[in-house]
């Protein structure tokens, strides 16, 4: 029998379908609703204790709302979901509760995300009073600390009477690290953490993500659309399309060995150095853009962009994913002419 205990979290078909929006003059008119918007279209996968795990796609490919599906921000359409053996699927407001102090988000934008009106001090306390962590003012500001140092902004005196505006974008995003770690997660997930962060100060966040990731045993959902960090950052790699996962499996093995033509061009993005150049990029494959989650392809629902489509991509079932080994899934029938 397999043994399960090394999964923190299991996501079996989780769906989240979306009624799209009909005006008060379209619904007078009379006018058909519009088809439902399948932003998560059948999503499965496991992510081990203290791994990193990537979610990769372009825009509009379902990674942040599979994100948000996690965190439960927003209730799934369908499916189940697993968090340290137990089954959060449905889950009351204390449970919920419960649930997000074990698993925390770190937001895409640190300038968006804490009150310009509170100093770095209070932005760190408000968990602890939202959760009701009964602690006295020392004990606070102990854990305060702490989580300052963690994330390597020291000494931490220095900042926790500051504004967020004093701060730079690389600073703010470590002090939103800090705000997840002040409650102990085990879990947290990173929707495109350094998206918004300036180039030069990318790869220092992201090292400082991986060493607290290491200090503290902590699991990662690392959402991006960028493949370049992935190598360096993830232990593993699921590759969405269109609200599926159409390739998963060990971050090496995805970018050295891409058995998916959506891989494969996604990879071809990533610019490359060139002597004398500042950026190479290569001349990809596909054309066009994502298709409307409200208007997915029949068959294969990549094959309205694929190079090597052939007519049964469209008129068989849609793929499902293959094992070809050592934990190497793909969903592509014709992966072998790749």
């Amino acid at each position: 029998m397999e043994d399960h205990t090394d999964i923190i979290l299991r996501v079996e078909n989780l769906k989240k379908h979306f009624e799209p929006h009909q005006s008060i003059a379209q619904a007078i008119a009379g006018q058909k609703k519009r088809k439902l918007v399948r932003a998560v279209d059948g999503v499965s996968f496991e992510i081990r204790r203290g791994e990193i795990f990537g979610l990769i796609g372009e825009s509009g490919s379902g990674k942040t709302t599979a994100g948000k599906l996690v965190m439960k921000l927003i209730p799934q359409t369908s499916g189940r979901m697993f968090f340290d053996g137990e089954d959060v699927t449905s889950l009351g407001k204390a449970e919920l509760i419960a649930y997000r102090r074990k698993v925390q988000m770190i937001f895409q934008d640190p300038y968006a995300s804490m009150n310009p009106r509170f100093k770095i001090r209070d932005v760190l306390e408000e968990p602890l009073i939202i959760h009701k962590i009964k602690a006295s003012r020392d004990e606070r500001e102990a854990m305060i600390v702490q989580a300052l140092t963690e994330v390597k902004m020291t000494p931490p005196q220095d900042f926790m009477g500051r504004w967020p505006h004093m701060l730079s974008g690389g600073q703010r995003q470590r002090v939103s690290t800090a705000r997840t770690l002040i409650l102990n997660p085990k879990m947290l997930v990173a929707d495109e953490p350094v998206s918004m962060i300036d180039l030069s100060t990318r790869a220092e966040i992201l090292h400082m993500m991986k060493d607290v990731q290491r200090d503290l045993g902590l699991t990662y959902l690392y959402i991006t659309h960028d493949l370049s960090t992935t190598r360096y950052f993830t232990d593993r790699i699921a590759v969405m399309y269109l609200g599926r996962i159409v390739e998963m499996g060990r971050a090496d093995d995805i970018i050295d060995h891409p058995l998916h033509p959506y891989t494969r061009a996604l990879i071809d993005a990533v610019p490359e150095p060139e002597s004398g150049k500042v950026h190479v990029v290569k001349e990809l494959p596909i054309s066009g853009e994502i298709p409307s989650p409200a208007h997915i392809p029949p068959g294969c629902r990549f094959h309205t962009r694929c190079p090597y489509a052939k007519p049964e991509c469209s008129s068989l079932p849609e793929p499902e994913l293959e094992d070809v080994g050592m934990g190497h899934f793909h969903a592509c029938r014709r992966y072998k002419e790749l």
